[in-house]
């Protein structure tokens, strides 16, 4: 595949979704930037933002499995994975045969992952990082492409159970999905009130991602940029000399080595989308948020005077991301 090929299809695919998403054009980049990367995102929004029917959407954009788990409380890890059921063949033998659960797709859609509890949350792990899934000593691979898009509620809280630090980490892309604006809703009554529906048509397949993916690593990065996103990533910790005033007073912990990861192989994808085929600082800006956002740990402090991880991401960019890197 060419530079100009991805980009044709990522167009194409941005537009199929365009046909049922009105607006967010940030969060279905970040959401297919995800993809090519080969990683899993986090959607954060209220109820009726349209999170659920995004995946939906870009399953049907592409030529590829798509599987939904509605996470309750009383889900168990082994209605997500899958488990070893007692099968009698045609002579009467009986025995153990895998079961796979709905995480055995290409996209999978975690729908209200905080309301699931922390043993359940964990059974997304291996899937996640590894692609596969280890049950009773046996590993069972995933078919590429792997893509998990998880949902949260930031505003019902009861009955819900936070995501952990590990768990977060695994996420390369934490998307906040904000209100639409007057026009957005206008034009979301027109689509969704009338008679008339979109009809998608699928402009990609699997090994079509996959092929983007591989594309999207072998896309050069100049030394002095990666050392950019380096001191970055070492300037979120505030026990860096290189950390500004408010890391140092805000924030608890910093990015893990796979912030440093997900910034460069975002900042190729995104050179990749803009007709580029090498990564420039300001790709490095563009992806700084969504990769950061869920990888920093505030402190109490930060909690009591309304500090979020947003105002850190741009205060590090500025003191530490200059034009002179």
């Amino acid at each position: 595949m060419t530079p100009e090929e991805f980009n044709t299809t990522a167009n194409a695919i941005e537009s199929q979704v365009g046909r049922v998403i009105v607006g967010q054009r940030d969060i279905v980049r970040q959401t297919l930037t995800t993809l090519l990367a080969g990683g899993n995102a986090l959607l954060e929004g209220v109820p009726g933002l349209g999170k659920t029917m995004l995946v939906r959407t870009l399953a049907q954009a592409l030529d590829c499995r798509f599987s939904r788990i509605q996470f309750t409380p009383d889900l168990m890890p082994a209605d997500i994975v899958g488990t070893n059921i007692l099968v009698e063949d045609a002579n009467g033998a009986r025995h153990f045969q895998f079961e796979p659960g709905p995480v055995f797709a290409n996209l999978v859609l975690a729908d209200e992952i905080n309301r699931a509890t922390p043993k359940t949350q964990s059974a997304l792990l291996e899937a996640m990082q590894e692609h596969s899934v280890t049950i009773a000593k046996t590993t069972h691979r995933m078919s590429e492409p792997f893509f998990v898009l998880a949902t949260q509620n930031p505003l019902e809280m009861e009955g819900t159970y936070p995501l952990p630090e590990a768990q977060l980490d695994r996420f390369f892309f934490k998307l906040n999905v904000s209100f639409p604006t007057t026009a957005e809703l206008v034009q979301i009554a027109d689509r969704t009130t009338g008679q008339d529906t979109a009809r998608l048509q699928a402009v990609a397949n699997g090994m079509t991602i996959c092929e983007m993916q591989t594309l999207a690593r072998g896309v050069p990065i100049a030394p002095h940029i990666t050392t950019a996103a380096a001191r970055l990533i070492r300037a979120t910790h505030p026990d860096d000399a290189a950390a500004p005033e408010l890391v140092k007073r805000y924030v608890r912990w910093g990015s893990s080595p796979r912030g440093m990861q997900a910034l460069i192989l975002a900042g190729k994808i995104t050179a990749l989308l803009d007709g580029r085929y090498n990564v420039a600082l300001d790709d490095l800006r563009a992806v700084a948020a969504p990769t950061l956002r869920h990888r920093l740990i505030l402190n109490f402090e930060a909690q009591a005077e309304g500090v979020t991880a947003d105002q850190v991401v741009d205060d590090l960019l500025d003191k530490v991301l200059t034009v002179n890197d």
